[in-house]
């Protein structure tokens, strides 16, 4: 289970989205892997963002320390 601060997006994809994600401890993952993972609950701090009809990930606001994915 990671948290958002130890998922990566990758780019690659359409406009700058990730196709992909580095998640700590276990190296590149596919954006709907990880989609998936969020949707079971396994990545606390995180959230799927729709854009497009495209779903991503991404970290729920963190006031207190820069960690977006894209960062």
């Amino acid at each position: 289970m990671a948290k958002g601060s130890s998922i990566n997006g990758n780019g690659g994809g359409k406009n700058g989205g990730n196709n992909s994600y580095t998640v700590t401890g276990r190296g590149e993952v596919s954006r709907a892997k990880l989609v998936k993972e969020v949707k079971q609950g396994q990545h606390p701090d995180t959230h799927i963002y729709k854009r497009d009809g495209v779903e991503y990930v991404r970290n729920n606001p963190n006031h207190d320390k820069p960690d977006n994915i894209n960062d």
